[in-house]
């Protein structure tokens, strides 16, 4: 759950405002506005543990990485650096993008898990973040429909392949076709959220 703070007199921040701010506070800062960062829900940790669990064993051994949040992605340092963004997984190939404080650039794939609060940023304000930052692949849990939706990008750089991956559907990378994980073990495993 995140919600925007106003502060004055300034309008837009930066990467240097945003790594000034208190530590005990998570945010991200999407296009200079700093949204607060609360805690995730028990059925969102769950996701994020065994989707990190199952990508962390597939890049062993390769030159890729896997993080999870709270850990900083700069997607756009080199144009006004006002876009500080705390995925819920992320993979970085390029190793040159590593930072001891989080990433510089474009992770390769971003995972997003959907909360009450977040549905639109995620769906719509980092799905266009992400598509102009250049990630090859967006991948976003919806926990109370328990499916995925997964978007890659075309020949043009934008998100225009959209697969949507059931709770028995088995989930696929277009930039690793050797990486399956079967989403019916994940989804039975986790408890079914009530409905609202």
């Amino acid at each position: 759950m995140s919600r925007a703070i106003y502060q004055e007199p300034k309008e837009r921040f930066t990467y240097a405002d945003y790594y000034s701010w208190d530590d005990d506070v998570r945010y991200e800062l999407i296009e200079g506005v700093p949204y607060v960062m609360s805690s995730p829900l028990q059925i969102h940790q769950e996701i994020l543990m065994e989707m990190s669990v199952q990508l962390y064993a597939f890049v062993k051994g390769k030159p890729c990485k896997v993080f999870i949040a709270p850990f900083d992605v700069r997607l756009n340092p080199d144009d006004g650096d006002d876009t500080v963004v705390q995925p819920d997984i992320l993979i970085v190939c390029d190793k040159s993008k590593l930072q001891d404080n989080g990433i510089k650039g474009a992770p390769d794939v971003v995972f997003e898990i959907l909360s009450p609060s977040t549905t639109k940023r995620d769906l719509d304000d980092k799905f266009n973040l992400y598509e102009r930052a250049g990630v090859k692949e967006y991948v976003i849990a919806d926990p109370h429909n328990r499916v995925m939706y997964a978007y890659r990008r075309d020949a043009e750089g934008r998100f225009s392949i959209r697969k949507i991956y059931g709770a028995d559907d088995v989930l696929e990378f277009g930039i690793f076709p050797e990486l399956k994980i079967p989403l019916s073990s994940m989804w039975g495993d986790i408890r079914k959220l009530p409905a609202n």
